[in-house]
């Protein structure tokens, strides 16, 4: 066994054996057979007293003392077990496990899976990653839009093209296992102790090839180029997909298809499967200079090497309780075309590992509901639809709108601006309050306006808005019961971001173990 120690404090430049000490001080522990850095953050809320945080893994001799030290105090918690230890049933059912799509959902159920002997077969409607990369850069370029693969399907899913950011929410073990599974295709080593942790889109693109080679490897199929297009049901189980090229028999079929997969959403509500609307989210891009974002936090410490690069998380509230905030910052990144319909425009953000492009951008959106756009299961999906339609009507084709945030607040747009935007097919100067509902307009400028008083790069009037944003999150949810099979059919199991249960890789990841696990219980391989 092992514990955990948090919240211990070091200054900046502290090495890790002082770290160690520090830890083992605030617990009260003389010696240890084991110690090493488990988590890192940066605390810089107070710009004179910057530092770092650590949680220090610590493993003792006498395993009583570990299990005392845990009771005592709120900063000592004894370690989980990031492994992964499925209960197989002996129960044989025809027909494959089917899993549809294969961003982080789909490539960790089918990994799990295909582990234990499963042998999945994965569909993904969009290109092996090294295809990809060449179609997306056509696009990105100004070439022609590829409607089956772009940033938002395609080996590896919408991450593979963003930041590769690997936080979350979740308190969950299976975390664990997803950093060491990660680290253990390829990714840097140093994601296993970030507190904010990423990959970048240059190392992604590796790991999930990797990936993809040990379940192909252990006898799994992966079919690109397909998308799964019709499922048939009989006597509340799927019985049958049809996907182009062909046609299998299902013993359970895994829906990890993306926010994105508005298609798939219109075939499931056509077969009656149970779906609802949910909240979701709209709005921009941002773009500052990542050296006045450095600024803006760390004052008079920017530019020190010894600090990362500057990221924040900013939110606000109106009186009536809705959100505007900032999604996805991307340091040293760059805004991208992530459209996957022709004729709509899509906004996006990635960076690379190392992070150091000049510009840093971010996501700045507001909350909506089924109360802004209608209770039909589909509504969520038109409302966004119609933003990014309107979006390539006034630009006149994929370039994105745009306008510096002072031409925004005077409702005079611009793109006279002290940066180089990185969006690569260019920007039209756009009012805002063309493109979207007067809500998010309003709560935009609420929210530009407070996140002025938190970071003085807001209140630089030269900074860049380019949208509209609308893929955040899916606006439908393909709700399941807790033992995590869809409503409607007690063999499919919606999975991930596109049926509404994560947000991000991690989650994502986590919940596409999560399924297969549940899929294990119920056959055998």
């Amino acid at each position: 066994m092992a514990i955990i120690i948090s919240s211990v404090s070091s200054p900046i430049g502290a090495s890790q054996d002082e770290i160690f000490a520090r830890a083992m001080k605030k617990a009260g522990i003389k010696n240890a057979e084991k110690c090493r850095l488990h988590k890192t953050s940066l605390d810089a809320r107070k710009r004179s007293e910057i530092h770092y945080v650590h949680c220090v893994y610590v493993q003792l001799s006498d395993s009583k003392l570990e299990q005392k030290l845990a009771e005592k105090y709120d900063f000592v918690s004894l370690v989980s077990s990031a492994d992964v230890r499925p209960v197989i049933s002996d129960k044989k059912v025809q027909g494959r496990v089917v899993i549809a799509g294969f961003g982080p959902a789909g490539m960790f159920a089918g990994l799990i899976l295909a582990e234990n002997g499963y042998r999945p077969l994965i569909l993904e409607r969009g290109q092996c990653i090294d295809q990809r990369v060449g179609t997306v850069e056509t696009f990105m370029n100004g070439g022609e839009l590829n409607e089956r693969s772009n940033i938002q399907f395609g080996e590896g899913g919408a991450g593979t093209f963003s930041d590769g950011k690997l936080t979350t929410r979740i308190k969950d073990p299976l975390c664990r296992y997803v950093l060491e599974a990660f680290v253990r295709f390829g990714a840097p080593e140093e994601i296993l102790t970030k507190a904010k942790a990423h990959i970048g889109t240059d190392k992604l693109r590796t790991v999930v090839k990797a990936i993809r080679e040990r379940i192909i490897e252990l006898g799994g199929e992966i079919l690109f180029d397909t998308k799964l297009y019709d499922i048939a049901a009989d006597n509340g189980i799927v019985s049958k997909v049809c996907y182009e090229g062909g046609e299998t028999e299902v013993s359970s079929l895994v829906l990890a298809i993306g926010h994105s997969a508005r298609d798939t959403f219109e075939m499931l509500c056509s077969k009656s499967i149970f779906m609802e609307p949910k909240p979701f989210s709209i709005g921009a891009r941002i773009e500052h200079k990542q050296a006045d974002v450095d600024r803006s936090l760390y004052g008079d410490r920017a530019g020190d090497p010894l600090l990362p690069k500057g990221e924040y998380q900013l939110s606000k509230r109106d009186k009536n309780g809705r959100g505007v905030y900032t999604f996805c910052m991307c340091p040293g990144g760059y805004v991208v075309p992530a459209a996957s319909e022709s004729g709509g425009v899509v906004t996006n953000g990635m960076s690379e590992f190392a992070r150091d492009g000049e510009n840093a951008n971010s996501a700045v959106v507001v909350g909506v509901t089924p109360d802004d756009y209608g209770k039909g299961i589909l509504d969520g999906v038109d409302l966004a639809r119609s933003v990014e339609q309107r979006a390539y009507t006034l630009t006149g084709g994929y370039k994105a709108a745009g306008t510096t945030v002072g031409g925004f607040l005077r409702g005079r747009p611009d793109i006279d601006t002290d940066l180089s935007p990185t969006y690569s097919i260019g920007l039209v100067p756009i009012e805002f309050r063309d493109l979207f509902p007067k809500f998010v307009t309003d709560m935009f400028e609420l929210g530009i306006n407070d996140f002025s008083h938190k970071m003085k790069c807001f209140g630089n009037m030269k900074a860049v808005l380019s949208g509209p944003e609308t893929r955040t999150s899916s606006p439908v949810r393909i709700t399941r019961t807790q033992e995590l099979h869809s409503l409607s059919l007690s063999n499919l199991y919606p999975c991930g971001e596109g049926a509404g249960y994560a947000g991000g890789i991690m989650s994502a990841a986590v919940d596409g173990i999560k399924c297969a696990l549940k899929i294990m219980e119920n056959q055998a391989p």
